[in-house]
């Protein structure tokens, strides 16, 4: 698929049907996420696969969002083997996290997975339910899977400001 059009279709699914999604699949779409540079080339990301029935309910009691998705992905960051910037009072762990998502999430459109990055869930909540290392911070969660019949994007999903109110040029 074109890039265009893998960013321009992509959305948020909130409804999915019970077709499995193959391992294949899944393993194209996190080798996408191993390839996300990070900063210094730290690759701090870790990410957990959920599938089995009694780990997805864990899911379901974090959040309502997994929408009946079969394939739910942990995304989290090792806290300990971040770049810390000049200043010391920031580091890469969130961003570099997010763009290992965002790979997940595009590749997962480029594979014919559906997807949706989910943050409405309480992240400690979700490493004391997995049994996270001490050391990992969740970013976030992903579901995947297929959309089910009749499911789309989002009546606003298409809504886009100009750029002419979100970029400047200095």
């Amino acid at each position: 698929m074109d890039f265009t059009e893998v960013v321009r279709d992509r959305y948020s699914c909130k409804r999915y049907s019970d077709k499995p999604v193959a391992k294949e699949k899944i393993e194209e779409i996190l080798e996408a996420g191993r390839l996300a540079p990070t900063a210094k080339n730290l690759q701090e990301q870790h990410i957990y696969v959920v599938q089995k029935p009694e780990d997805l309910a864990k899911i379901d009691a974090l959040t309502p969002c997994r929408y009946g998705a079969p394939v739910v992905l942990i995304v989290a960051f090792d806290k300990t083997n971040v770049f810390t910037y000049p200043g010391g009072k920031y580091d890469s762990g969130v961003e570099d996290a997010a763009i290992v998502a965002t790979h997940l999430t595009l590749a997962a459109k480029n594979a014919g997975v559906d997807s949706c990055w989910l943050n409405f869930f309480d992240p400690d909540k979700a490493a004391e339910l997995f049994h996270l290392p001490e050391n990992e911070q969740v970013l976030m969660l992903l579901d995947l899977g297929y959309a089910a019949e009749g499911a789309g994007p989002l009546l606003n999903h298409g809504k886009r400001k100009p750029l002419a109110e979100t970029v400047t040029y200095l």
